[in-house]
């Protein structure tokens, strides 16, 4: 029996297909994933690795010396900083609190934080064989991604790279 959602899916745009393929992926990385993570709370996750790069560090220290420091931006800050916490909890970062290289605070990973990224790093490479993705299908995955990357590189050297 073909699935009842061939149709819809036969004329879905692009964008759309995109948005089922993340969906997809996320929710087996959850479901298998050793402890309980939030979807929002992967993501985190992973920024705390990419934030920890020496290149991105100080990418983020230069918006941090040119943003506004108002009510909305304080905000936003104690926000972002509950957030981590909740990682921290988990015991999958550390948050400095005062570090000394310009930011409100700066996060890393611990171990068990970066053998949780191990764990969702192999369940997302479970999942492309589950959704049976070969290698002529991530050649077009990649030059899609690439092309696509394109347009938010470029937003972001406009704005230089404050957003």
């Amino acid at each position: 029996m073909a699935h009842p959602h061939r149709n819809a899916v036969a004329n879905m745009p692009a964008s759309s297909l995109v948005g089922i393929i993340e969906e997809s992926k996320m929710t087996y990385v959850r479901e298998n994933l050793s402890i309980f993570l939030h979807e929002s709370q992967i993501k985190l996750l992973k920024q705390v690795k990419k934030h920890e790069k020496p290149h991105h560090k100080r990418i983020r220290i230069k918006q941090f010396e040119k943003a506004e420091k108002d009510d909305l931006f304080n905000l936003h800050l104690g926000l972002y900083l509950k957030k981590y916490q909740k990682l921290e909890k988990y015991g999958l970062i550390e948050i400095d609190l005062n570090p000394d290289n310009g930011l409100e605070y700066d996060c890393s990973l611990t171990p068990k934080g970066i053998d949780i990224l191990d764990e969702i790093s192999a369940l997302e490479k479970e999942w492309e064989s589950v959704v049976n993705i070969d290698d002529e299908d991530l050649e077009v995955l990649r030059k899609i991604a690439l092309d696509a990357f394109e347009i938010s590189y470029k937003h972001k050297k406009n704005q230089n790279f404050i957003f």
